[in-house]
């Protein structure tokens, strides 16, 4: 029984300390694999069910998979400007909306708008 509290409190430690990977950072290693998938499930956790009440398996699930197949997309990024202003952003403001679905979306947005000008 001991043991099972040691285990289940080191991971519990471990999703809470899981620190943010910038995509174009990531270098493809085992321990920053590890470190971005307890970054999601420990955002998703926070964001779904302790600010939304929604803690259903499939919800978290679904949305676990979704930032990180958002996270594989955005470590291909090419334009590093825009998206540390993105990660500054949404991550490092009051929005805290710091997953990678929204990043990855708003890279995108902001890459189709950089090409853009205002015209009649």
């Amino acid at each position: 029984m001991l043991k099972k509290i040691i285990v289940v409190s080191m991971l519990f430690s471990t999703a809470a300390h899981a620190k943010f990977i910038h995509p174009m950072d990531f270098d493809g290693s085992e321990a920053q694999k590890q470190e971005v998938i307890e970054y999601i499930k420990a955002n998703v956790k926070k964001d779904y069910c302790d600010q939304l009440g929604i803690c259903q398996a499939y919800d978290l699930r679904m949305m676990e998979q979704e930032n990180l197949n958002a996270f594989k997309k955005a470590t291909k990024a090419k334009n590093r400007k825009i998206m540390d202003q993105v990660i500054n952003d949404y991550c490092n403001s009051v929005l805290d909306i710091c997953d990678y679905s929204d990043i990855q979306m708003m890279y995108e947005e902001n890459i189709k708008a950089d090409n853009e000008e205002l015209s009649w």
